[in-house]
């Protein structure tokens, strides 16, 4: 389901003389099956261009078009529900969002609110339960009981066991461990690949953004800054730093060894295999010349 942002504005606070500006002039697309990053530091308008993505939050001006529906600017629109069901929202910490007696009953809420009769959403939960990695003998525990990272596998399996066609990721990886951010991450890109998920992400992490999206957007005073492909973007990171925010360790890596044997490396690897390969391959021809 593609996703298109025109020229969109949102003012908190409308009318009021709290009245604030937060994204304006945001053109966004997202084609179907993509994986798009947007980064951004805090207060850039990440979070409100999130909340648009399925009408949590409708445009000032502009016009938002999610999947055949089309959301227009200072437009009072009804009967959002299933723009919802189809874009699922994993928000940061998700875990602090769960509240049922089990397991079972926390990840069924989402699907019986949205008219699922509870057969079905006992077995979309037993599957869902399946694609984060957890066993389905944890469906009668209390999730209160469960370890932090468990939580936060059970909050996504509520949004995953929706059904959505598009899923939005704000900060999935906050609060944990380098490993934990490894395998979430992981895991929806994993899902993202066999189900031909779009994956919207909302992330401070650079090496995340670099890794797995498709195409990056990079918001900067309530604007998309710059928009490319990771190879586009980390070309000239000099131009993210001036923003405030970081790079890729294997970018950093490869500004050194440029700047220490005054070699310009053909472009912007983003792993260090491929980083160390061309490193190699570079040496070797100034040693051969």
């Amino acid at each position: 389901m593609d996703i298109s942002l025109q020229q969109v504005e949102y003012r908190y606070q409308q009318g009021t003389p709290f009245e604030r500006l937060a994204i304006h002039n945001v053109s966004i697309e997202i084609p179907s099956g993509s994986f798009i990053a947007i980064i951004g530091h805090t207060g850039s308008g990440k979070s409100t261009v999130l909340q648009h993505l399925n009408a949590l939050l409708l445009p000032s001006k502009g016009t938002v078009k999610i999947g055949d529906r089309l959301i227009s600017g200072n437009k009072k629109e009804k009967n959002l529900k299933a723009v919802r069901q189809k874009v699922g929202i994993v928000f940061q910490f998700p875990e602090h969002q769960l509240f049922e007696e089990t397991v079972e009953k926390d990840i069924c809420f989402g699907p019986m609110n949205f008219g699922v009769s509870e057969s079905v959403a006992k077995a979309r939960t037993k599957a869902a339960i399946r694609q984060v990695g957890l066993d389905e003998s944890i469906l009668q525990r209390s999730p209160f009981d469960l370890s932090g990272g468990q939580m936060r596998r059970v909050a996504i399996a509520g949004v995953l066991a929706m059904e959505p066609n598009v899923i939005v990721l704000d900060e999935p990886t906050a609060g944990l461990d380098p490993r934990g951010r490894k395998e979430i991450m992981e895991m929806f890109y994993q899902l993202h690949c066999e189900q031909s998920l779009s994956t919207i992400v909302v992330t401070h992490s650079m090496e995340d953004a670099a890794r797995y999206a498709d195409r990056i957007f990079v918001m900067h005073k309530g604007e998309v800054y710059r928009q490319g492909t990771p190879e586009e973007i980390f070309s000239s990171p000099e131009g993210l730093i001036e923003l405030g925010l970081d790079v890729p360790e294997v970018i950093r890596f490869q500004q050194k060894f440029e700047q220490r044997f005054n070699i310009k490396l053909p472009k912007p690897y983003l792993s260090m295999e491929e980083l160390t390969e061309a490193i190699a391959t570079s040496l070797k021809r100034g040693i051969s010349s």
